[in-house]
């Protein structure tokens, strides 16, 4: 861990988010020390050991303020989930879900820009929510809850919207946001964490991902 580097921007707002219970600076140092761990190895490998090693304390330090290695995970999570990562992705995604795009396509292309700019900001979090939620019931309710019914919602108010003008097929819009969804967590799955080192062009993989799911969905003109 670099202790030099500038707090990284969803580490500020879990800073600011609770005027009443401040971090201590050892407490800092743990949360940031198991975000790089569980971020690397996932929680069911990371050690509070090595935590705490990382962190520059001892480990009885990280059981003084976190009874257990799960009390942890979830105190970086929880309040993100509930107060950062729900609100933060709904207000900085309204520039695209409100937005009033002529095609489902300039669509899709906003929405993909705008998302890979998130997750290059927030990549470590990120990984974390990606690797526990399948995996941690309580997580899968939180996101569900702040994230997911939100999202979602809006998401089927667009596609009926595109399919009502002709341009989608006339599929159930759940199937139609699965479908596009997957596509897109597929593209960032693989080149932000499967494959991070590997050289890729941006643009050329955007274009072709909408490709792909306007060949899946795009109306036959005429019809």
């Amino acid at each position: 861990m670099a202790q030099h580097e500038p707090v990284e921007e969803w580490l500020q707002e879990l800073l600011n988010m609770d005027e009443e219970h401040k971090m201590t600076a050892k407490q800092l140092k743990i949360i940031e020390a198991a975000v790089e761990v569980f971020s690397e190895k996932g929680y069911s490998a990371a050690s509070t050991s090595e935590i705490a090693q990382k962190a520059g304390v001892a480990e009885g330090t990280i059981f003084r303020h976190y009874k257990t290695k799960k009390d942890l995970l979830l105190s970086i999570t929880f309040p993100l989930m509930s107060k950062l990562v729900g609100p933060f992705i709904l207000n900085n995604f309204n520039e695209v879900l409100m937005k009033d795009y002529p095609t489902f396509e300039e669509f899709l292309r906003a929405v993909l820009h705008n998302r890979l700019q998130f997750a290059r900001k927030h990549l470590k979090i990120i990984k974390i929510l990606l690797q526990e939620i399948p995996f941690q019931p309580v997580l899968r309710e939180q996101f569900i809850e702040n994230v997911g019914s939100k999202v979602l919602g809006r998401m089927q108010e667009i596609i009926t919207h595109f399919q009502e003008k002709g341009e989608l097929i006339p599929v159930p819009t759940l199937t139609a946001v699965r479908f596009t969804a997957s596509s897109v967590l597929g593209l960032f799955i693989v080149h932000l964490l499967l494959m991070p080192e590997k050289p890729w062009d941006e643009e050329q993989e955007i274009e072709q991902t909408i490709r792909l799911i306007m060949n899946g969905m795009a109306a036959e003109k005429g019809s």
